[in-house]
Formats: structure tokens, C-alpha cells, sequence
């Protein structure tokens, strides 16, 4: 039976109140054992009301003006019509864990508007600093009407790729480069891409921006990308004279729009839904080892031989799961 508090939030985030959205997010990341039972019941509620709006995900160094282009194309969407949610992933406190930018200082004016909803959460021991509930978040977004969702990332290590994996369209975010800064470039991330937005390209460093483009272009038309029909474009743009946001959407939308006619993007969802549960599946695997008082003292005793090199780390690994197992097929 779901609690009437949880049927009462998703009733108010289906209206649109951005408070119960606000509210819903901060349950769902809670990690207190109460709230994981309420979380559930929510998502359980809202998921036939969320999947219609286009995801897109944004990365880029630090530096490159991300949240600033975030911000210029999220007033340039509600401009349009169109209701923005923007969940941003900060990199976190070591001490508290808690978000150390807080973007919401940072996207002022967007933050303003009523059509739009920004939420910062912390990285936290996540690899690749997208978090563990982003994507519920995502599902959250778009069950409260917003029809675009956007997820900026830190930027560093593995958080492109992973913010690639859940949702429509990447795009990467670069600053006005040097030929010896693109090679610092991953060539991973630069296949991953489905745009490439050359920032700052305004007052001295428009003509910077111009060369960084083609150079940019030179080196995607010697990579793979990700679609056979689809030639990476590599758009200049100034967040700050918001000259070329307009031209960046009109791409990206010529790109959404062929991905949904052509049904990969249906088939990418349903790739990203079976990769999600397979993720989720061993989060909360690990979740109950660690919580398990019986676990808890094995691996001690397991993390003690390997520290000391008494036992291999895959030796340990497997004693525990054959004990838990057994542990298992006994009850």
C-alpha cells in the first residue's frame, strides 16, 4: 500500500510544483533505509507520467564555461516555450560530502524563471561524478512536465561517459584551444560526442574560437562517430553575447529529431534501461554487503590478509561471495 505522503508528493509533482520536485529529489537521495522504501513507492507512481522529454547531457573541462552556456540556452528554451530542467552534478566536499559550488548561485537569472528547475547534488564517492540517482532524477524532471532535461557534469575522469550513457544527445563543451591543448583531448570522449561547442567566442578570442573549430573538425572526421548518419558538427558559440546559442539548439534539435525518426533513439533508451539495471543491481548488492553485521566482520578479516599479502585480493573476493551464497541457499 503506498503512504499517502508519497501519493500526495507525486500528486503535487505531477501539477508541476516545483517544491514537491525539489522534495522528491532529496528522498530518492536519501540514504537513510525509510526513505529507500518511500523513494520506491514514488518512482513506482510517476514513471507511466516521465520518458517524454529529450535528455541531454553537457560536459566539459573546467573552465570552459559550462554552466554559463547552461544557463544562456535554458532562458533561450523557455524563450522558445519549452520548460528546462537542469540537474548538475557538483564535485564534493571531501569533509561533508555536500555540493562545495552550488549552481544555482551561478545560473542566476535561470534559476529566476518559473518554467525552470535547477538542482546541484554532490558527486560524492561516484566514479565519473554523475550520481547514483541521476537518473531517477532525469524520470523525476520529466514527470513534473519538464520536456527538457539537461545534466552537466564536472568534467573530469569518467563522468562524460557516464553521462553519455543516459540520455539522448552529448554534448562537449571545449574552450578556444591550441593545436598542443587538442591532443591533450581524449579521443574517447571526443567519439562520444555528439556535437562539440567551441565557447568564449567573443572579443579577442572569437578569432581563437574560429581556428579551434576547424582544427576541432579536422580531428572528429578522422574518428568513428556513434551514428553512421550523422557528421559531428562543431559549432562556435559565446555564452556571455549568447551569439550562436540559438544556432547550437537549432542543431541539436535537427539531431534529436533524426534520432527519433530513425528509432535509435528508442533503441538507445532501451539499452540505457538494461545497463541501468544492471548498475542498480550491483549498488544495492554492495549496499546490503556493507550494511550485513556477519559481512562486516568477514571482510574485515579479508581486507586484514590482503593489506598484510596473505591472500589475493580475487581469492578474498570470492570466500565472501561463496559464503554469502551458501548463506543464501540455506535460508
Amino acid at each position: 500500500m503506498v503512504d499517502d505522503r508519497v501519493e500526495r508528493l507525486a500528486k503535487d509533482l505531477m501539477s508541476g510544483d516545483r517544491r514537491a520536485l525539489a522534495r522528491a529529489i532529496t528522498l530518492i537521495e536519501s540514504s537513510r533505509q525509510s526513505d529507500r522504501t518511500g523513494a520506491a513507492a514514488l518512482l513506482e507512481q510517476v514513471i507511466p507520467s516521465s520518458g517524454e522529454a529529450v535528455r541531454i547531457g553537457i560536459s566539459g573541462a573546467p573552465g570552459a564555461g559550462k554552466s554559463t552556456f547552461i544557463e544562456a540556452l535554458g532562458n533561450h528554451l523557455i524563450d522558445l516555450g519549452h520548460r528546462p530542467a537542469v540537474l548538475t552534478v557538483d564535485p564534493s566536499s571531501v569533509i561533508n560530502g555536500g555540493s562545495i559550488l552550488g549552481d544555482k548561485t551561478r545560473m542566476e537569472t535561470l534559476a529566476k524563471r518559473d518554467q525552470a528547475f535547477i538542482r546541484p547534488s554532490p558527486s560524492g564517492r561516484t566514479l565519473g561524478g554523475v550520481t547514483r540517482r541521476t537518473r531517477e532524477s532525469m524520470l523525476l524532471c520529466e514527470a513534473a512536465g519538464h520536456d527538457v532535461v539537461i545534466v552537466e557534469t564536472v568534467g573530469v575522469g569518467q563522468s562524460e561517459i557516464a553521462v553519455a550513457e543516459m540520455t539522448d544527445m552529448f554534448i562537449l563543451l571545449l574552450h578556444p584551444a591550441s593545436g598542443d591543448e587538442l591532443q591533450g583531448i581524449k579521443r574517447g570522449i571526443m567519439e562520444i560526442a555528439d556535437m562539440v561547442l567551441v565557447n568564449k567566442a567573443d572579443g579577442e578570442l572569437k578569432m581563437a574560437a574560429s581556428r579551434s573549430a576547424l582544427e576541432f573538425s579536422r580531428a572528429l572526421s578522422l574518428l568513428h562517430s556513434r551514428d553512421d548518419d550523422w557528421v559531428v558538427p562543431v559549432v562556435t558559440c559565446s555564452a556571455l553575447t549568447k551569439e550562436g546559442v540559438d544556432e547550437a539548439w537549432k542543431t541539436a534539435e535537427r539531431y534529436l529529431q533524426l534520432q527519433a525518426s530513425s528509432g535509435a533513439r528508442d533503441s538507445r533508451r532501451e539499452k540505457q534501461a538494461s545497463s541501468w539495471l544492471w548498475g542498480e543491481l550491483t549498488e544495492s548488492l554492495l549496499d546490503r554487503l556493507r550494511d550485513d553485521p556477519e559481512v562486516k566482520q568477514e571482510l574485515r578479516r579479508l581486507e586484514e590478509n590482503v593489506a598484510q599479502h596473505n591472500l589475493p585480493a580475487r581469492v578474498a573476493a570470492g570466500e565472501l561471495l561463496e559464503k554469502v551464497m551458501g548463506r543464501a541457499k540455506e535460508e
